[in-house]
């Protein structure tokens, strides 16, 4: 947060004033800049230079040079890593994590894409979210984001589907969606708000519309008649394998971490990021214990 004001316990006139002082530049007023430079979100680009680079050394072991040289140029989009590959480079399996105690890919994962065009939706996703989340977070605070709620989101698709590959990093961007959800609920902020509420409502269409997108193929599939089964799932194509859970895990974990920051935004630099600091400990301690729980249960 860019807001700062001196004193360690200001009353809410005194709040009010210094967030929609004219000499401060508070976080959403960083949002509204039309041109972002690369100095104005640098965790964003990051991360999405992390993942861009991740994929990069994948490729050498994907399909997609033998396409190249068949001018098979729009199955390259689509075509995906083998199950080996993505393990290799640290997809979160559930034999790897439960029975070989690889906790690692918990994490790993979050930068790992089974396609280009699965990385292509994924960072437009966090750029777009990154650059509005950032300065409400700061660079640190929307790192430790991404990797909290991404983890989160693979956890839950271990708790409830540990026999498949999760890989990609849509956990982490329903996370990002998930805190700016409540941050931007903020009437507080320097922006009117009716520019607050067309944020924060655009952020909730995209969540709600990506979930559509991840439950209607399953949806579909339940519904069809079974002579059209083979059919259905041929068109669908790589749709049947969204991972709901991934995307719901991330987005509740981005809810519940923008809760404790929310009354603490306009309070000064200082105490805002002390906040963030004991909300990051107390869900990276929840998730050790979900973790632990899945680890039991899944023993059994």
């Amino acid at each position: 947060m860019t807001t700062e004001i001196d004193r360690e316990h200001p009353g809410e006139r005194d709040i009010v004033e210094a967030s929609t002082a004219p000499d401060q530049s508070t976080a959403v007023e960083a949002v509204a800049r039309k041109s972002p430079s690369l100095l104005d979100a640098p965790a964003t680009y990051l991360l999405l230079c992390i993942n861009l680079l991740w994929f990069a050394l994948m490729v050498r072991w994907g399909p997609y040079i033998q396409l190249w040289h068949q001018h098979q140029f729009l199955s390259i989009f689509t075509a995906n890593f083998r199950f080996d590959t993505l393990e290799f480079f640290g997809g979160c399996g559930g034999f790897d994590v439960l029975i070989k105690g690889q906790w690692y890919r918990v994490l790993t994962a979050t930068f790992v894409h089974m396609n280009p065009l699965h990385l292509i939706v994924n960072m437009w996703c966090l750029w777009n979210l990154g650059l509005l989340g950032e300065p409400l977070l700061g660079r640190r605070g929307l790192f430790v984001v991404y990797l909290l709620t991404g983890m989160a989101g693979n956890l839950c698709s271990l708790a409830f589907s540990p026999g498949e590959m999760v890989v990609g990093a849509s956990g982490a961007v329903f996370g990002i969606a998930g805190i700016l959800i409540v941050l931007l609920s903020n009437k507080k902020l320097s922006l009117p708000w009716s520019e607050l509420r067309s944020l924060r409502r655009s952020v909730i269409l995209f969540a709600l519309l990506n979930l559509l997108i991840g439950v209607a193929p399953q949806f579909l599939l339940q519904m069809a008649p079974a002579r059209d089964l083979d059919h259905l799932t041929n068109d669908l194509g790589p749709l049947t394998h969204i991972d709901n859970m991934a995307h719901l895990g991330g987005l509740v974990c981005g809810l519940l971490m923008g809760l404790p920051l929310f009354p603490r935004m306009l309070t000064g630099r200082t105490g805002y990021r002390a906040r963030q600091k004991i909300t990051f400990a107390w869900t990276a301690f929840g998730m050790a214990l979900f973790a632990y729980g899945i680890a039991k249960f899944r023993a059994k």
